[in-house]
C-alpha cells in the first residue's frame, strides 16, 4: 500500500518538530532503586502528569532491556526495520549490574511500537516500497507521541519487545497462523509473535469434562484472566435443571455451573498482582433456566441482606436472655427457669417474635446452667470485604440477557412466551412475557444486572451469518462477534484533531486509514490463547478502532451534547471513521486477499456496507433489518464537508469492496478508553459527555486554581455575546477573585470593623487559590493579634473549629453567599448574567455544575447519542448508562425498549445507590436523623447543603491545628498508585513536600460514570486543600476508612490492600499505610527484599511510625527523602542505605563504606558540609520531635541519634545501623 505523510515530513521524520521535556514521576523498582537517569522520565512537552505518569509506571518495559543491543541483517528488510538483539560483547565490558535497564523515555516505547507495525507490515506485504514503510513508521510515531491515537494495552505491554530489544521466553501455550503458509502454528516463543489483544468471546458446550466443554472453559477463562485480557460467553447450550442425562439422572442446570465458574473467577482475582479482566456470562431469553439467572443477584444480595439482619437480631435476642438471667436475684436455678424469671420469659417471646430458632434459644438456656454470662454470636455486614459477601455468588461478572425481537412482541402484546429445552427442543415451561420482562427491569433497578443485548439487532448487521449468528460479547459489551474470536482495539483522540475553531477531517481520515493497517497488520502478527481463538481470528480478522473524546469535542466546539447538532457532528465522525476503515480494509483486500470467511459471506458483508451507506446517505433503503436505523443527520451537522467525507467514504468502501472483497469482517466498535484515555490525556472517554464547567489546574508551587472550560468563552462568543459579557459570564462561575465591587462584604466594610491596608492586602492575597472566602477570614491569615485586639475575638472562640469570623462580625448568611459567588464562583453558568435560557443546553453536563446547578443531560440524551453513532459502527458501543437514584422501573424499562427502538445493540443501566452497600450520601448522614430527613424529602441545594456541612463536619471540625497554607515545591516527588476496586480502575496520584510529606492527592476514575468520576475529583482537591492547610493525614484517615459505598469490593494491583468498602476507604487505607505505616489498615503487609520489614513481633498491629516532620534528626535521611517518594517506598528504606550492626564490629552495608558515602555516591550534589551522621548534632526538644518524624523517641546508645526505629522485636538506628539485638 502507499502511505502518505500528513504530519511528519522524510527530513525531519517522527520527532523534528516536537520538544520531549522530562518529568518529576519517580520510578523505582522493587528493591528501591531509582530505574531512569536521572531520575526523570522523558515525555513530549505538553503532556500532564497523569498521562506521563501512566505511560512511565504502567507502559514502560521496566527492566530486561540490553544495555548494548545490535541490528540483526535480514534479507528483504530495509535496514531501518531490522530487529535488534543483546550485543553480548559490548555489554561484558559492563559492570553486572549495568547489563539490563529499563525503558526510560517514551521515544523508546513509541519505537518499539510503531517498529514492531512495520517490521510485521514488511514481512506481510502491507507496504508498496521501503519509502512507504518508512513513512507509515515516522507517522505513527507522530500520532502516538502528539497522543492523537493509541492502541490498547496489551500492545503496550507486549509489542516490539523481541523487536527493539531481544526480549524472548519460553512458549506459554499460544498459537499463530503462520502469514506465508496458512498453516495453524503452536508458538516456540513467549515474545516473538506479541499478544496485543484485550477483548475475546469463548464458546462452551454442554459437555461436562472434554475439550470445549464446561470444566475446560474454566481452565481457559484462568488463562485469559491470569494474563489480564477480558472473556464473555453465552451460556444458553448448557442444559437446563432436571433435564436428562445421557446416563441417566438429571442435570443440576445451568446455575450451578456458572456458580461454580464464579468461584473459579473470584480465586484467580483474588491472587497475585495482575488485574482481575471482568467476565460477561450470558443468557438467552428461551432458555430453560432464565428466571433463575435474570434474578441471581437479586437473590445473592437479599441473602446477603437475611445473613446481615439475621445474625445481629440473633446477637442482640440471645444476648438479651443471658442479661435477663445476669439480672435476676433469687437463685441460680430459678434464673433460668422461664416460668420464675419474668424477665427471661419475656426475652424468649421477644427472640421467637424474631423468629430466633427454639434450638438456639435452649442452647443459651443450656449455656447459662453451665455458667456463661454472654455469647459472641458472629454478626455480618453489607460491606463487599465481608464473610456475607464471600459466602454468596455471582459477584464476578457482568451478567446479560440476550433478548429476542419475537420476546418484545410478545411482551408488547401481552403473549406467552415458551422456554425451550436444550436437549430435545420442546418446551420445558411456558411464563408471560410481560411478567419476565419487569423480572429483567425489577433486577436491572434493583442490583444493575442483568444488562441487555438485542439479538436480532447484532445480526441484522452481522456480516458473516454463513459461519454462524452473533451470541455473545466481550465483557464490556463492544466487541460482538463469532465465539472464539478476539479482538484488539485502539482509539482516536478526537480533540486532537481540532484547531483554531474547525475539525481536521483531512488529518482524521489520514488517522482512521493508518490505524485500520496497525490493527490488520497486529492479527497478522499476534499469537493467542487457544486453537480456536487462533485460528477464526485469522480467518475474520475483526478489527476494534474507535474513538475518545467527544465530549469534550462537543464542548469545544460551543455545540450542547443533546442537541441535534451534537449527535449529527457524532454521526457524522462515526461515519467517516468505519468508512474510512472499511475502504481501507477493500485496499488492502486488493493487494493481500479478503480474509478466508469472505467468499462464503460476501452477500451478505455487502448488503451491511449497503446498509452503512445508505444510513450516510439518509436513504431509506435499508436491506433485512429489523429495526430501521438511525441516519445521519445532514442537515444539522455543524461541518458539512464531514457529511460529504462521510458519504464519499461509503461509496468508496462498497465500491471496492465489491471489486474486492474485505480484509477484515469487521472494523469498528467504541470502546471504554479508561488507561489509554488517561495516557491520551482525554477530557472524557468513548462516547461519554464532559461533566464540569470549571475544571481544576495544578499550580507550579502547589494547590490549584479554578479555570473555565476554554469551550466556553468561544461557545458564547459565536453565540453572539460581546467581550465584556462573556468575561462576566466566565467570572461568574470561576470567581473574581477579589472583594472589589463585591457585594456587602467589601473592602469599604471591612475598613468599618477595624481592617486596615495591611489586613486587606493579606485577605486579598489568600482570596484568588481560595474555595471559600470563610477559609480566608481567620487568624491564619490575619494574625492573631489583630484577631485579639482589633476585632476583640476571645481566645477561646479562635481556637474554636467551628467559629465563623464573618458571622461574628455581623455579616448575615446571605451576605457571605453572595460574596463567596462573586469572589470564588458558582461553578456554573445558571443564572450568570446576560446569559439567554435557550443558550443553556450548549453547557449541559454529565451532572449538575456547582452547588447552584440544576441542569444535567437525561438518561434519554446518552441513549439518543448512542443510536447516532451506532448506524456506523461495526460491533457496538460501550457504555453504561446512569440513571438517578429516584428513577423507577417503569423508566428502566423505557430505556431499555428507547435503546431497542434506536437500533442500539446493546445497553446496560446502573441506578444510583441500588446496590446493597450504602451510597456515600447515607455513609455520611447515618446518625443524624434530621439530616436524613432533609436528604429524602428536601430540594436538591437543600440535599447538596447537608452532605457539604457532613463532608465538613467529618474532617474539618475534627481538625486539631490548621497552620497558614504550605505551598508544595515547583519540582516535587510522589506515586501513581492503579488499583482495580470492585471492577472499577482508580489512579491515585500523590505531590510531597521535600521532606516527605503528603500534601496533595489526585483521583481519577473510569467506568463509574462522569457525576462520580466528577465528584471524586473534587473530592480529592478539597483533601489536599486540607493536608496543605495542616490537617492531619490521620484525621482524614479516621474519617473514611471503613465508610461504605459503591464500587466497593476486591482490589486487584495494589501489594497491599486487598479490599475495599468503598472507593474512599481504599484510597485512605492506601494512602495510611503508604505515609503513617499504618499496617494495621493493609491486608498485606509491606515486606520483601525492597523495604527493611523484618517483622513487628511484641507490636504487630500497631503503627511504629507517626507523620514525618520537616525537622531531620539525620542528614543522611534527609538526602534519602529528597530523592525518593516515601509513599512508594510506604517510609521503608530501601535495604541497600539501611546501616546493619553486629555488635561492636559494625560495618555500613557489605562493602564497608558509610552511610554518608553510600548517599554520597548516589547522590553527590546533594552532599555537602557536615551531617548528623558525622556530628551527631540534635534540635533541643530532640525526643518530642524524633517521635513526630516517626522515630520511637529513644536516643541511639551507639551514636546519640534519635533515629531509632523498631525492627522486628528490636531497635534499630537509622544513622549510625545499630541494634539493640543481635541482627
Amino acid at each position: 500500500m502507499k502511505i502518505e505523510r500528513k504530519f511528519t515530513t522524510e527530513a525531519a521524520g517522527a520527532y523534528g518538530a516536537m520538544a520531549f521535556t522530562r518529568t518529576t514521576s519517580e520510578i523505582r523498582n522493587p528493591d528501591g532503586k531509582v530505574v531512569f537517569r536521572n531520575e526523570a522520565v522523558e515525555v513530549p512537552e505538553g503532556w500532564s502528569q497523569v498521562a506521563s505518569d501512566v505511560l512511565a509506571q504502567k507502559y514502560f518495559r521496566k527492566a530486561g532491556i540490553p544495555a548494548r543491543l545490535k541490528k540483526v541483517k535480514e534479507r528483504d528488510v530495509p535496514k531501518f526495520l531490522w530487529r535488534s538483539v543483546a550485543d553480548d560483547e559490548a555489554m561484558a565490558t559492563l559492570p553486572a549490574d549495568q547489563r539490563l535497564v529499563g525503558e526510560t523515555s517514551a521515544k523508546q516505547v513509541f519505537d518499539r511500537l510503531a517498529g514492531a507495525w512495520a517490521y510485521w507490515g514488511w514481512k506481510g506485504g502491507y507496504f508498496t516500497t521501503e519509502a512507504d514503510a518508512k513513512a507509515y513508521y515516522d507517522e505513527m510515531r507522530f500520532m502516538l507521541a502528539r497522543q492523537m491515537a493509541a492502541p490498547n494495552s496489551p500492545q503496550w505491554f507486549n509489542t516490539g519487545l523481541h523487536w527493539a530489544y531481544g526480549i524472548d521466553g519460553p512458549s506459554q501455550g499460544h498459537f499463530y497462523v503462520d502469514h506465508k503458509t496458512g498453516v495453524l502454528t503452536k508458538s516456540d516463543s513467549a515474545y516473538e509473535h506479541p499478544q496485543p489483544h484485550a477483548c475475546f468471546i469463548q464458546s462452551v458446550s454442554d459437555d461436562l469434562v472434554n475439550e470445549g466443554g464446561i470444566m475446560d472453559l474454566w481452565v481457559r477463562e484462568a488463562r485469559l484472566f491470569k494474563y489480564g485480557s477480558g472473556t464473555g460467553t453465552n451460556f444458553s447450550s448448557l442444559r437446563g435443571e432436571g433435564e436428562k442425562l445421557s446416563g441417566g439422572g438429571k442435570s443440576s442446570g445451568l446455575m450451578g455451573f456458572l456458580k461454580i465458574g464464579d468461584r473459579a473467577a473470584g480465586a484467580i482475582k483474588s491472587g497475585g498482582t495482575t488485574r482481575r479482566a471482568a467476565k460477561m456470562v450470558i443468557c438467552d431469553m428461551d432458555h430453560p433456566d432464565v428466571e433463575q439467572f435474570i434474578n441471581w443477584k437479586v437473590i445473592e444480595e437479599q441473602k446477603v441482606a437475611s445473613l446481615v439482619a439475621g445474625s445481629k437480631a440473633h446477637e442482640a435476642r440471645l444476648n438479651d436472655i443471658f442479661t435477663a438471667i445476669r439480672q435476676w436475684d433469687g437463685s441460680a436455678e430459678d434464673s433460668v427457669d422461664p416460668a420464675k424469671n419474668p424477665a427471661l420469659k419475656s426475652a424468649i417471646r421477644a427472640a421467637k417474635k424474631a423468629m430466633i430458632p427454639d434450638t438456639y434459644t435452649n442452647r443459651i438456656l443450656q449455656y447459662a446452667k453451665q455458667g456463661f454470662t454472654s455469647i459472641e454470636f458472629p454478626t455480618y455486614d453489607t460491606d463487599w470485604d465481608s464473610e456475607a459477601y464471600i459466602t454468596v455468588s455471582g459477584q464476578n461478572s457482568n451478567n446479560s440477557v440476550r433478548v429476542t425481537d419475537a420476546f418484545l412482541r410478545a411482551v408488547k402484546e401481552d403473549l406467552p412466551w415458551e422456554l425451550i429445552r436444550r436437549t430435545d427442543g420442546k418446551v420445558a415451561k411456558t411464563i408471560s412475557a410481560r411478567e419476565l420482562w419487569d423480572q429483567i427491569g425489577h433486577a436491572a433497578w434493583a442490583c444493575a444486572d442483568p444488562g441487555i443485548q438485542f439479538h436480532d439487532t447484532v445480526n441484522a448487521w452481522h456480516t458473516c451469518p454463513e459461519d454462524g449468528p452473533i451470541r455473545g460479547s466481550n465483557p464490556c459489551s463492544e466487541y460482538m462477534f463469532l465465539d472464539d474470536t478476539a479482538c484488539n482495539l485502539a482509539s482516536m483522540n478526537l480533540l486532537t484533531f481540532f484547531h483554531d475553531g474547525k475539525f481536521d477531517a483531512e488529518a482524521y481520515v489520514h488517522a482512521s486509514r493508518l490505524w485500520t493497517v496497525t490493527l490488520e497488520i497486529s492479527v497478522m502478527m499476534a499469537q493467542f490463547p487457544s486453537k480456536e481463538i487462533a485460528q477464526l481470528s485469522y480467518d475474520f480478522r475483526t478489527l476494534g478502532l474507535g474513538y475518545a473524546n467527544i465530549g469534550g469535542l462537543l464542548m469545544n466546539m460551543g455545540l450542547g451534547y443533546d442537541s441535534p447538532e451534537g449527535r449529527a457532528l457524532c454521526g457524522a465522525l462515526t461515519a467517516v471513521m468505519t468508512g474510512v476503515a472499511y475502504a481501507t480494509s477493500a485496499e488492502m483486500a486488493r493487494e493481500l486477499g479478503a480474509f478466508p470467511g469472505y467468499e462464503r459471506n460476501a452477500r451478505h458483508m455487502l448488503r451491511v456496507i449497503r446498509n452503512h451507506r445508505a444510513a450516510a446517505w439518509s436513504r431509506d433503503a435499508y436491506e433485512e433489518v429489523n429495526v430501521k436505523p438511525v441516519a445521519l443527520d445532514a442537515a444539522n451537522c455543524p461541518d458539512q464537508a464531514l457529511v460529504a467525507l462521510a458519504r464519499s467514504a461509503w461509496d468508496e468502501a462498497l465500491a471496492l469492496g465489491e471489486a474486492h472483497g474485505f480484509r477484515n469482517a469487521q472494523t469498528t466498535v467504541i470502546a471504554p478508553t479508561g488507561t489509554i484515555g488517561l495516557v491520551m490525556d482525554c477530557d472524557t472517554t468513548g462516547i461519554e459527555p464532559d461533566f464540569a464547567l470549571v475544571k481544576f489546574k495544578k499550580l507550579a508551587g502547589g494547590g490549584y486554581f479554578k479555570i473555565i472550560n476554554q469551550s466556553v468563552p468561544a461557545a458564547l462568543e459565536k453565540l453572539g455575546y460581546s467581550t465584556s459579557q462573556v468575561a462576566e459570564i466566565v467570572a461568574y462561575a470561576v470567581g473574581h477573585g477579589t472583594l472589589g465591587n463585591c457585594p456587602g462584604i467589601n473592602h469599604t466594610a471591612l475598613v468599618g470593623h477595624g481592617f486596615g491596608p495591611r489586613e486587606i492586602e493579606k485577605i486579598e492575597g489568600a482570596l484568588p487559590s481560595a474555595f471559600d472566602i470563610r477559609f480566608v477570614f481567620n487568624q491564619w491569615t490575619l494574625g492573631e493579634d489583630f484577631c485579639k485586639q482589633t476585632l476583640g475575638i476571645p481566645a477561646e472562640k479562635l481556637a474554636d473549629p467551628t467559629f465563623d469570623l464573618l458571622r461574628h462580625l455581623g455579616f448575615t448568611k446571605a451576605q457571605i453567599d453572595a460574596a463567596n459567588d462573586h469572589v470564588c464562583g458558582t461553578m456554573t453558568l445558571e443564572g450568570a448574567p446576560f446569559l439567554k435560557a435557550e443558550h443553556l443546553p450548549v453547557f449541559d453536563c454529565a451532572n449538575p455544575c456547582g452547588k447552584k446547578g440544576k441542569r444535567f443531560l437525561s438518561v434519554d440524551s446518552h441513549i439518543y447519542m448512542m443510536a447516532a453513532a451506532q448506524s456506523f459502527i461495526s460491533g457496538a458501543i460501550s457504555k453504561t448508562i446512569n440513571m438517578p437514584n429516584s428513577a423507577t422501573i417503569a423508566e428502566t424499562l423505557a430505556a431499555y425498549e428507547l435503546s431497542h427502538s434506536l437500533g442500539i445493540k446493546a445497553n446496560a443501566l446502573y441506578r444510583d445507590g441500588s446496590k446493597l452497600s450504602q451510597p456515600l450520601a447515607s455513609a455520611l448522614i447515618e446518625d443524624d436523623e434530621e439530616a436524613e430527613e432533609i436528604l429524602v424529602t428536601g430540594t436538591p441545594q437543600e440535599k447538596a447543603q447537608v452532605i457539604a456541612e457532613k463532608i465538613v463536619e467529618k474532617v474539618i471540625i475534627k481538625e486539631i491545628i490548621r497552620t497558614n497554607r504550605e505551598k508544595l515545591p515547583e519540582r516535587r516527588k510522589g506515586y501513581t498508585q492503579k488499583a482495580i476496586v470492585g471492577g472499577h480502575k482508580v489512579y491515585l496520584r500523590t505531590g510531597e513536600y521535600g521532606d516527605g510529606r503528603l500534601g496533595e492527592i489526585f483521583i481519577d476514575m473510569h467506568k463509574e460514570g462522569a457525576g462520580f468520576r466528577a465528584m471524586m475529583n473534587n473530592f480529592a482537591i478539597a483533601v489536599s486543600v486540607g493536608l496543605q492547610y495542616g490537617v492531619p493525614l490521620e484525621e482524614f484517615v479516621e474519617a473514611f476508612t471503613f465508610t461504605r459505598f459503591e464500587p466497593a469490593g476486591m482490589v486487584q494491583g495494589n501489594d497491599s490492600v486487598k479490599n475495599a468498602t468503598s472507593i474512599l476507604d481504599y484510597i485512605f487505607r492506601e494512602l495510611a499505610i503508604s505515609y503513617l505505616d499504618r499496617t494495621d489498615l493493609a491486608h498485606v503487609a509491606p515486606k520483601g527484599a525492597a523495604f527493611d520489614e523484618l517483622g513487628r513481633g511484641d507490636v504487630e498491629g500497631k503503627r511504629n511510625f507517626g507523620e514525618v516532620s520537616d525537622t531531620a534528626a539525620s542528614k543522611s535521611l534527609e538526602m534519602l527523602k529528597s530523592i525518593s517518594s516515601t509513599g512508594y517506598l510506604r517510609k521503608r528504606l530501601p535495604q541497600e542505605l539501611v546501616v546493619f550492626q553486629g555488635g561492636m564490629g559494625a560495618t555500613a552495608l557489605s562493602t564497608g563504606t558509610d552511610p554518608s558515602a553510600a548517599l554520597a555516591m548516589l547522590v553527590p550534589e546533594t552532599m555537602g558540609g557536615s551531617s548528623a551522621i558525622s556530628s551527631g548534632t540534635v534540635s533541643m526538644d530532640a525526643r518530642t520531635k524524633a517521635k513526630m518524624q516517626g522515630y520511637e523517641g529513644d536516643p541511639c546508645g551507639e551514636c546519640g541519634n534519635y533515629t531509632l526505629v523498631r525492627n522486628g522485636t528490636c531497635m534499630k538506628c537509622n544513622t549510625c545501623g545499630g541494634t539493640s539485638g543481635c541482627s
